[in-house]
């Protein structure tokens, strides 16, 4: 297993964050790595620096009270490794699932824990915007999400600080990344775990959803502005249509508001389609969007038998 920096943002979490240190050093101790645990404390007013520097942790401290997404952008910055793991501090996400994702890490660009496991401690009142949110994504990326905003994920250092500028400082970091890294089809892997009940209290409130919701459309309209112009033009199509049928069997005119529709429409389309040829053309800057992953069947001495076998070369 390779070297590893395990990055932790903190708030006011001096009853968990010793044992969560303790655990992730342990779990990836019996692995044969010694991490570098960074914790990030995020303005906090009780003691959660101190009980972290004396569990043995890089502790790095801001000023005030910045939020998740800027904890985690320092901490990632900072980390002295290529290889970063994110987990949260008041011991939810169980330690022992890091080693599986550091190893899927092999074969994706990014690997991220998704809350579907056989215990799983979500607030029975987050669930319906969880799924709507979800669902949301799901089409907006045209890909599988079964977890958009875990908190437990590895990825490789460089690629995702080249989304910082558009990466949030607070909780939506961790769903605007998701949407980020599948909308430039990168590979990203996912792996069923638990999730514990939270120690303390949590700084995430109902709605919050209402964000998360703007964010997953403004997020898409960077990268796939037209998974949200098509249903708007598709509506706006529909109407028109059906309000010209409807004026052309009365009379041999066309209501204005038919017109306005049916302009509205292609107005809207067109929109879109500048919107899209911006992001295409953008993507295609991209150093790193070319970069290809084996996948998960594919073993690095097959993939170099078959690469032979193509192209006729012998050792």
């Amino acid at each position: 297993m390779e070297a590893v920096s395990i990055v932790i943002p903190a708030f006011n979490e001096e009853g968990a964050i010793q044992t969560v240190i303790g655990e992730v050093r342990e779990i990836l101790h019996r692995h044969g790595t010694v991490p570098e645990i960074i914790i990030v404390d995020d303005g906090s007013t009780d003691g959660t620096a101190k009980m972290a520097a004396a569990a043995g942790a890089r502790v790095l401290r801001h000023r005030s009270n910045r939020g998740y997404g800027a904890a985690l952008k320092t901490g990632i910055a900072a980390a002295s490794h290529e290889c970063v793991l994110i987990t949260d501090a008041d011991g939810t996400y169980p330690a022992e699932y890091i080693p599986q994702l550091l190893d899927k890490l092999e074969r994706a660009d990014m690997v991220v824990g998704a809350r579907t496991g056989a215990n799983v401690k979500i607030p029975l009142v987050r669930r319906p915007a969880k799924m709507v949110l979800n669902a949301l994504a799901n089409y907006m990326t045209a890909a599988k999400i079964p977890d958009l905003n875990s908190g437990l994920r590895a990825f490789r250092r460089d690629l995702v600080m080249q989304y910082f500028p558009i990466l949030p400082d607070q909780f939506s970091f961790t769903t605007t990344i998701t949407l980020a890294m599948h909308c430039d089809k990168y590979a990203v892997s996912y792996m069923a775990i638990d999730y514990r009940q939270r120690k303390g209290k949590s700084k995430i409130v109902p709605w919050d959803a209402a964000s998360f919701f703007v964010l997953i459309l403004r997020t898409v309209m960077l990268f796939r502005p037209l998974r949200v112009f098509s249903p708007v033009v598709l509506l706006a199509l529909v109407v028109g249509f059906a309000k010209m049928g409807i004026d052309l069997s009365h009379q041999p005119n066309i209501s204005a508001s038919a017109q306005l529709a049916l302009m509205s429409g292609l107005i809207i389309l067109l929109i879109g389609m500048l919107g899209d040829a911006i992001a295409t053309r953008l993507g295609h800057l991209n150093p790193n969007a070319v970069v290809g992953v084996k996948p998960d069947f594919l073993l690095p001495a097959e993939h170099e038998e078959e690469v032979k076998h193509a192209t006729g070369r012998r050792d």
